[in-house]
């Protein structure tokens, strides 16, 4: 089952990783033999981020891990490319050590520190989420990182921070997607502070246990699982937090199709295509989307308010 690693230990720190492969198959046909005894909930009492770290998700019954292969093979990375193909080759070019997070805004305690500290400081565990694109393919992931809340709070946010902004790396000259294209760079994405703050909220270091490659977004992205995945943004370089909600690339460049919000609602379609059936890479076939993308018991109190329908 998904667990923390200590002291920033991967599975390939003590195993060799055809062996750690070999393990999760043989623990995923241990569980349906077991008749499904992997559950699709998450467990924790309470959403606290000092409960983080107690946070298991089993792999979901009757799913299973998307192939490495479809992860690093197939990417949305338009610094890069808009080829979801050619991005595993052109991402290589970009530099990611040294790597240096800013975190300043309405913080008590700004932050700058390197990759290597970071990882530190707040080690690894492994979290197995579903990723949803908004464009109706899916994949289930498992990543290896840390909740943000606990970043988040070690810059001690003021009661005027609302909301929490993402940046991302700016180097037109590893990047060639950057050098034109529709966006203003660099790519931006946000949250609102409670969303950032939620225990399913992620950074995400690495994959398989293995380091995070740099067309999924190396050496960090933020993972969101109930939103699709243009909300989880890929190599940060400045998190800010904010009083007003901050623009955003997506819904900057094309407001009816991308909203901030963009929790995964089969009810709510993209202006060009439904929403509720989603291909899941490595399947033959479609499966209904989830509303949230399966994660409601988690999350649906933090919309209770609010028109999902209006708000998306």
């Amino acid at each position: 089952m998904p667990r923390r690693l200590n002291e920033g230990l991967t599975d390939n720190d003590v195993t060799p990783p055809e062996l750690y492969r070999s393990r999760r198959d043989f623990l995923r046909a241990a569980a349906l033999a077991l008749g499904g005894a992997w559950a699709t909930r998450l467990a924790w009492s309470s959403p606290a981020c000092e409960d983080a770290a107690g946070i298991a998700l089993p792999e979901p019954a009757g799913e299973t891990l998307t192939a490495m292969e479809h992860i690093t093979g197939y990417n949305n990375y338009y610094e890069c490319s808009t080829n979801k193909e050619a991005v595993r080759i052109i991402a290589q070019a970009l530099s990611v050590s040294p790597w240096e997070i800013r975190i300043d805004g309405e913080v008590e305690k700004p932050l700058t520190i390197g990759i290597e500290d970071l990882l530190k400081r707040f080690g690894s565990e492994e979290r197995i989420y579903r990723l949803r694109c908004v464009e109706g393919w899916s994949m289930v992931i498992p990543w290896n990182g840390f909740s943000l809340c606990r970043l988040l709070r070690l810059v001690q946010p003021t009661s005027q921070a609302k909301f929490v902004e993402f940046v991302s790396v700016h180097r037109p000259g590893e990047l060639p997607g950057q050098r034109g294209g529709a966006f203003e760079w660099p790519y931006r994405e946000g949250l609102r502070i409670d969303e950032a703050m939620h225990p399913l909220t992620f950074v995400a270091t690495g994959l398989y246990g293995e380091s995070l490659p740099r067309q999924n977004g190396a050496p960090l992205r933020i993972v969101v699982p109930w939103k699709y995945g243009f909300k989880s943004p890929k190599a940060i370089t400045h998190i800010r937090l904010t009083r007003e909600q901050p623009p955003t690339s997506w819904n900057t460049l094309a407001p009816s199709e991308y909203g901030f919000y963009a929790n995964v609602n089969p009810d709510v379609p993209h202006p060009r295509w439904s929403q509720r059936r989603e291909n899941r890479l490595g399947e033959l076939q479609k499966r209904p989307t989830q509303l949230f993308n399966g994660y409601a018991e988690h999350v649906a109190a933090l919309y209770a308010d609010m028109d999902l329908r209006r708000h998306f």
